[in-house]
């Protein structure tokens, strides 16, 4: 195994745990708590974007690390790759300054929000940051489609 493959490996773990759960939790979790009152919707939903967040916040900088390695340690830097890397790059930097500010804004809103039990507030701040991970898992979607071309 080379250093290329380990950073390769790497990097496909992290869009894995990364766009994987949040098709997961768009397309299967979001549909199936339905069947819960509303507060117990808030609180499943504070325990999952905090246990969530959590698993980004550790597989966002790998992406980055490996992908950055990668174009410079691989390919002799941006100048050395096709468009589809250099635009999967863009994208990357994008999913994570959208994440940062999901965290920073209508999460931390959230938390706030349920912290004074205000439950309209968090309700709506759930729904920012569903909206902007539905965003998130587009452009991740995008990502992905755009890698098959990049090699």
């Amino acid at each position: 195994m080379t250093w290329g493959n380990l950073l390769l490996a790497l990097h496909l773990l992290g869009a894995v745990a990364w766009v994987g759960g949040m098709a997961f939790a768009l397309l299967v979790l979001r549909p199936s708590i339905s069947v819960l009152q509303p507060p117990q919707r808030l609180a499943l939903h504070a325990q999952v974007f905090r246990r969530f967040f959590l698993v980004v916040w550790h597989a966002m900088p790998v992406m980055l690390a490996t992908g950055f390695a990668m174009v410079f340690a691989l390919f002799g830097g941006f100048a050395g790759l096709n468009w589809a890397a250099n635009l999967m790059m863009l994208l990357g930097i994008i999913m994570s300054a959208l994440f940062v500010f999901v965290f920073v804004r209508p999460w931390r809103a959230m938390r706030d929000a349920m912290a004074a039990g205000d439950t309209a507030a968090a309700a709506a701040a759930v729904d920012r940051v569903r909206r902007l991970v539905t965003t998130n898992l587009v452009l991740g979607v995008v990502t992905v489609i755009v890698a098959a071309f990049a090699r």
